[in-house]
C-alpha cells in the first residue's frame, strides 16, 4: 500500500484509478481508511496529492477511528450498516425503560425520567434493536449465499459474541453476531460466506482458503479490516 510521511505520522492510503474522472479527490472512511481516486496519474502525483491535503486527512482519521465506545448521549454517533448516524437521546414517561428508533438518518433514543443506570438501559435497548435488525438485514444474505454455494446451515441464530463475528458448529449450526449488522453489507457478506464454507471445511485449512476466495476473492483484505476491528 503506498505511503506518505507527513511530519511525523505516515499516511497510508489506495489509489483507485477511474478514467472517467477529471479530477482527482480524496475520501476517510471508517473502513476503508484514506482514499485516493483520479484519472491515471503517476506515483508520484498521487502521493503529492495526498500530501497536499495531509492535515484534513490526519484530522479525518480521528474522526473515524474504530466502533466508538462510552455513554451514549446526544450528539454520539452510532454505526449501523457501515454509516455513523447522529443519536438524540431524550427523556419520556411512557417508556418502560428504553427504546431505540431508527429513522435511516438518525437514531432516536427515548429513555424513562426515572432510571438513574441510563447506559445500561440503552446498552439494553441497542442490542435488542441490532439483534432485531440482524435478524432482518441478514438471513436473506444467508439465504442467497447459501444458493450461490450450495451449502445450507442446519440453523440459524443471532447472538451476541464477545469475540466472533461468527461461528459454525459440528453440527453445522451457523451463529452470527448480531453486532455484524453495524458492518457494511460487503463485511457483512464475507462473514456469512466464511461461516457457510466451513460447514464443508471445518477448519482454517488450505481447503477452506481455496473454497473461500472462489466466492470472496478480496478475502484477505476483508478478514484485515475485520481483525482490526473492537467487538
Amino acid at each position: 500500500m503506498p505511503a506518505v510521511k507527513y511530519g511525523t505520522q505516515e499516511i497510508q492510503f489506495e489509489h483507485v484509478v477511474d478514467t472517467a474522472l477529471k479530477h482527482a479527490y480524496i475520501t476517510v472512511d471508517f473502513y476503508d481508511g484514506v482514499m485516493l481516486k483520479s484519472p491515471s496519474i503517476s506515483d508520484k502525483k498521487a502521493k503529492e496529492a495526498v500530501y497536499k491535503k495531509g492535515k484534513w486527512i490526519l484530522d479525518k482519521l480521528k474522526l473515524v477511528e474504530r466502533i466508538p465506545q462510552g455513554k451514549i448521549q446526544t450528539g454520539s454517533r452510532l454505526l449501523y450498516l457501515g454509516r455513523r448516524y447522529y443519536v438524540d437521546v431524550s427523556k419520556e414517561a411512557s417508556i418502560k425503560t428504553a427504546s431505540v428508533r431508527f429513522n435511516h438518518s438518525k437514531f432516536f433514543i427515548r429513555v424513562n425520567p426515572g432510571i438513574a443506570d441510563t447506559e445500561s438501559v440503552i446498552q439494553t435497548a441497542l442490542e435488542d434493536f441490532c439483534r432485531k435488525k440482524a435478524e432482518v438485514k441478514i438471513t436473506p444474505r444467508i439465504k442467497k449465499w447459501s444458493e450461490i454455494i450450495g451449502l445450507e446451515p442446519a440453523s440459524l441464530r443471532f447472538r451476541k459474541l464477545s469475540k466472533r463475528w461468527g461461528s459454525c458448529s459440528k453440527a453445522n449450526e451457523v451463529i452470527i453476531n448480531f453486532d455484524a449488522v453495524k458492518l457494511p453489507f460487503t463485511l457483512i457478506d464475507y462473514i456469512v460466506v466464511h461461516e457457510l464454507v466451513h460447514i464443508r471445511h471445518k477448519h482454517h485449512s488450505k481447503e477452506f482458503y481455496q473454497e473461500l476466495a472462489k466466492f470472496v476473492p478480496e478475502w484477505k483484505k476483508l478478514d484485515d479490516k475485520l481483525c482490526g476491528m473492537r467487538l
